[in-house]
């Protein structure tokens, strides 16, 4: 006899908030006794139920024919994680994030790499609704992410999410562009009542990197039938230095300058000032049996990291012209007299009297800063989002019985970016040494409405049929810097350059704002033939504005071979979007290439000057994935293990850097873009390669009793592999290796929760695998480097049922990453790689007092 659907009551009443709080995820820790009590109870009445991966219906975890890891909130607070990244890449180890210290925008916002893919490979959702990009774009992004432009996920607080789901396959036919490596969905706290207060203090071992933080989360009442449930969070975060004395700069010094600072050169944590954020979610039951939810977050925070220095007597349209044979020298009135002052062989005290012996009119950077300079980049990171909706199922007439979901979302980001103890030098003794350098704001709006009827066919259950549609427009504005920071002052005639040094200021020419709208339809049907399978179907089709038209398509299929076993498969076509930030934007970084520092412009793909380096106008990335996969959850177990192929064509990336001749240079300035009076190379963003990404994701748990209490295991391993099948020189063979081996191959996550009474622990071992250690983006500096592991432990002690005091520590033992040898710390000061995926700044303790209500 034919059953009626057994998601039917339950699908739309947990379309924005979850109903449940086990958490089965890469690590599936339940770490209190009250949390192990929940999990007997759940496991007797209801299935722990995912929205995200379908269109059409919740369904259990264990039934999902698509790999799906759901995190609880309890979880998320174990660990000492003070973001969302790190919190998540302890958890999926699938999921890497760098720290990108001396890497412009992308230290003000890192991004994460899901399989292996670029950060805008990875769907983010909030409530399972689209959230919008960051408006940074990561030219300097450790190489799988050059030119990324993806979410920023550090702005959720974890006090303020009742539950992480990351699915980890292709579901670009279901959610649309970006969704290539898979999809992460953060479901905010639905409380009406209660909360919690959290303060934690921490440090790195070295004594830097303090961080303070402070943390609530209220829920209330919204009448007797609805909710408004406030999440907020401030905290402050010194700047860590893991830096050794450059060796350019201790020549120097032994040369008798006493204005060498020790270090020069900050190799780090940036320092994170007045980080606050507050994440409001609210709905309302409606007398026609629908719902009214709102939902979104204000956050700013500024952040101010280190630059490379620049030497005093060889830092080019600066200091010296020739390498540092003579100091250059300007004539400030037309007086004349002005040469340059010879330097080579000559100590401290010679090149002072020689400077200082010079005419009035004459003026030389050295005599401003004769320690040299060292920039500090920072900005002010902005982000705002405001989800309406309203959602419920139609009574009567031709539409009766679909569910439907109609919502509008808007989100902004803005980064203000700043420069720090820097100068304008074609602007002489008159340059600030500060700077405005502009903003990127990036701009989202989309408005989706959703339906799910349930048509009884005769199947086992009755068929699923969601669709839907969804209209979006984005855009992209660059905001001019101060006049300062772009000028070109009196001075670039006697070879000085213009704009501030590092990062020049966007010029009023460059500035404006881009946009883009897209449309898009979609059908999900989700058939279940017998009691042991199922299978699902999914088509989407967009069209934009920009560059056409793109269908995609969904399979996927689960078939219980047991009641404890279950084998699983999909496939799936996808595309990512190129952003309008990607087609448009221009910039100029700075480089080093074996301690040289090397101005680089970035400049659009339609760029006249970028044509005849070979660009062509961005298209679409398009994606093929293949999955297949086993699930078992018989005696206190629950195993998956899944492979994953993925072939991605036309990836957007960085081109490889090329050399500028001056009548490059002549034409760059007739298009605007700033700085290029001290370029040496340009770069742009390029659709040029193909990759192949396939991997392993395996992931264990277990539950008992052992030591009179409650003892969870779990270990999640993961292997990945990407190979770039076709390039060209536009690439070049060392981003090529950059994207086949920056990431370790295999990387794993060992940890047992125990609980007791009064007390819980948590341990984790963590495993890195061999990987390419990088420095600088230089191809000098290069090294494979050895696998690593590290221990995280955290001791918590329930005085009672409210408070909670815990202390901890990640890295327990303080394992070093893969260090430079000698000659490398000595060309740019640092001591170790930073593409270390365990981070480069060593163990960090932290102590931590929760007080719930």
């Amino acid at each position: 006899m034919k059953k009626s659907n057994k998601y039917h009551k339950i699908a739309w009443a947990v379309k924005v908030s979850f109903a449940a709080s086990l958490s089965i995820s890469a690590s599936s820790l339940a770490v209190a006794q009250e949390q192990a009590t929940e999990i007997k109870a759940k496991e007797k009445q209801i299935e722990k139920i995912a929205i995200v991966g379908s269109r059409s219906a919740p369904r259990s975890v264990s039934d999902s024919p698509v790999p799906i890891d759901i995190i609880g909130g309890d979880e998320l607070s174990k660990g000492g994680n003070s973001d969302m990244l790190n919190l998540l890449s302890t958890t999926v180890p699938s999921l890497n994030v760098h720290a990108q210290p001396i890497s412009d925008a992308a230290s003000l916002i890192r991004p994460i790499n899901l399989r292996g893919l670029s950060s805008d490979s990875t769907l983010v959702l909030l409530n399972n609704k689209r959230r919008h990009r960051a408006s940074v774009i990561s030219f300097l992004g450790g190489g799988i992410n050059d030119g990324a432009q993806g979410p920023d996920i550090s702005v959720i607080p974890s006090i303020a999410i009742k539950q992480v789901e990351v699915l980890r396959d292709g579901a670009a036919a279901q959610y649309g562009s970006d969704a290539i490596a898979g999809v992460i969905n953060f479901v905010l706290k639905d409380a009406a009542e209660g909360g919690s207060i959290e303060v934690k203090r921490g440090e790195y071992y070295a004594g830097d990197g303090t961080s303070t933080e402070i943390a609530a989360n209220i829920g209330m009442a919204l009448t007797k039938e609805g909710f408004v449930n406030l999440s907020m969070q401030y905290k402050n975060s010194d700047a860590t230095s893991r830096s050794v004395q450059r060796g350019d700069a201790q020549a120097i010094a032994d040369a008798g300058n006493p204005f060498i600072l020790n270090p020069v050169q900050v190799w780090g944590a940036p320092e994170i000032n007045d980080d606050i954020t507050v994440f409001l979610n609210a709905g309302i039951d409606l007398d026609n049996g629908g719902q009214a939810y709102m939902f979104g977050n204000y956050s700013e925070r500024d952040v101010r990291g280190g630059f490379y220095y620049r030497n005093p007597h060889n830092r080019g349209q600066v200091f010296s012209n020739d390498e540092g044979e003579t100091l250059q020298v300007v004539d400030t009135t037309g007086a004349g007299g002005c040469n340059n002052v010879g330097i080579v062989g000559l100590n401290h005290d010679q090149i002072t009297a020689s400077v200082n012996a010079l005419p009035e009119n004459c003026f030389t950077f050295f005599s401003m800063f004769p320690g040299g300079f060292t920039p500090n980049f920072g900005g002010n990171i902005t982000d705002t989002s405001l989800a309406m909706g309203m959602k419920g199922e139609f009574k009567k007439g031709f539409v009766e019985g679909i569910s439907y979901d109609f919502s509008g979302v808007v989100g902004r980001s803005e980064s203000s970016f700043q420069l720090f103890n820097s100068l304008n030098a074609s602007l002489g003794p008159e340059t600030p040494t500060d700077f405005e350098a502009g903003k990127y704001i990036q701009l989202e709006k989309t408005f989706t409405a959703d339906f799910v009827k349930f048509v009884p066919v005769g199947l086992y259950q009755d068929l699923t049929v969601a669709f839907g549609t969804q209209w979006t427009e984005e855009s992209f504005e660059i905001v001019a810097g101060e006049e300062s920071s772009w000028k070109i002052g009196p001075y670039v005639s006697q070879g000085l350059s213009n704009g501030s040094n590092g990062f020049p200021g966007f010029q009023p020419q460059t500035a404006g704002t881009s946009d883009r709208r897209n449309y898009a339809a979609y059908v999900d049907v989700n058939a279940e033939f017998t009691e042991r399978f199922m299978a699902a179907a999914a088509l989407r089709f967009e069209d934009y504005d920009s560059f056409g038209t793109t269908t995609n398509y969904k399979l996927t299929t689960q078939f219980r071979l047991t009641d404890d076993l279950a084998l699983r498969a999909s496939t799936s076509s996808g595309f990512r979007a190129p952003t309008v930030g990607q087609a448009n934007v221009s910039n100029v970084r700075t480089e080093a290439d074996q301690g040289k520092l090397i101005d680089i412009g970035v400049i659009p793909a339609t760029n006249p000057v970028a044509i005849l380096k070979g660009a062509t106008v961005l298209t679409p990335e398009e994606s093929t994935s293949y999955a297949f996969g086993m699930v078992y959850t018989g005696y206190g177990f629950f195993v998956t293990a899944d492979y994953y192929l993925i072939d991605v064509d036309d990836r957007i990336s960085q081109s490889t850097n090329f050399d500028v001749t001056p009548e490059d240079i002549a034409a760059l300035k007739a298009a605007g873009v700033t700085g290029i009076d001290s370029l040496t190379s340009i770069t742009y963003l390029t659709n040029d390669f193909d990759t192949r990404t396939q991997g392993i994701d395996i992931v264990a748990n277990y539950s008992t009793e052992l030591f009179n209490g409650q003892s969870n295991f779990a270990i999640a391993y993961n292997w990945n592999d990407t190979e770039v099948v076709r390039f060209s020189e536009i690439t070049g063979d060392f981003r090529v290796s950059r994207l086949e081996n920056d990431l370790p191959n295999h990387r794993a996550t060992l940890t047992w929760a125990q609980s007791w009474d009064d007390w819980s622990m948590l341990l984790r071992g963590n495993y890195y695998g061999e990987y390419q250690g990088v420095h600088a983006d230089d191809s000098g500096l290069t090294i494979n480097a050895s696998a690593k592991m590290t221990l995280d432990a955290e001791v918590s002690y329930f005085f009672n049922d409210n408070f909670i005091v815990s202390v901890g520590a990640q890295n327990l033992l303080d394992n070093d990453p893969e260090k430079l040898n000698a000659a490398g710390s000595a060309i740019l000061g640092a001591k170790y790689y930073e593409t270390s995926p365990m981070g480069i700044n060593g163990g960090y303790w932290y102590l931590k007092g929760t007080y719930k209500f």
